[in-house]
């Protein structure tokens, strides 16, 4: 037991050797979307910002390997995206927006134990929702399932 015990401090060492995740950056914000209201701007701050715009808020474990790879990773997808720092670009998803939080898709379930400000309550969602639509263009519809 102390032998697999060793090796497994001896690994957890070594993976923090590993440089991807550790150098955390937020390209300049370049431009941001058209906002219908500050209440919209500050629920996606509150529930979207940290994967989905270039003013992600990097907590302390997001330096520990393997924590750092999967924050990293998680924040060049969401980027990949839909990005609010960068609406001067094309955003792959922005007509998602709206049903991915109506879905409860968004923000992830894994994400909100340890950000619970990003827990949007019935009232909030349908607030962004309606303030996407404004914001983001028209809204795809949901799939019929």
């Amino acid at each position: 037991m102390k032998k697999a015990m060793k090796w497994a401090i001896a690994v957890l060492i070594a993976i923090q050797l590993v440089p991807y995740g550790h150098t955390h950056s937020n390209p300049p914000v370049t431009q941001e979307p058209p906002w219908d209201s500050p209440e919209t701007r500050e629920l996606a701050r509150r529930a979207c910002f940290d994967c989905h715009s270039n003013q992600t808020v990097w907590p302390w474990y997001s330096t520990i390997a393997p924590v750092s790879w999967l924050n990293q990773r998680d924040v060049n997808d969401g980027r990949g995206h839909v990005n609010f720092s960068e609406w001067n670009q094309p955003q792959k998803h922005a007509e998602d927006v709206a049903n991915e939080v109506r879905s409860g898709d968004m923000p992830l379930w894994f994400y909100l134990p340890m950000h619970p400000a990003a827990r949007l309550t019935d009232a909030d969602k349908q607030a962004f929702i309606e303030g996407a639509g404004k914001s983001f263009g028209p809204q795809k519809e949901p799939k019929q399932k």
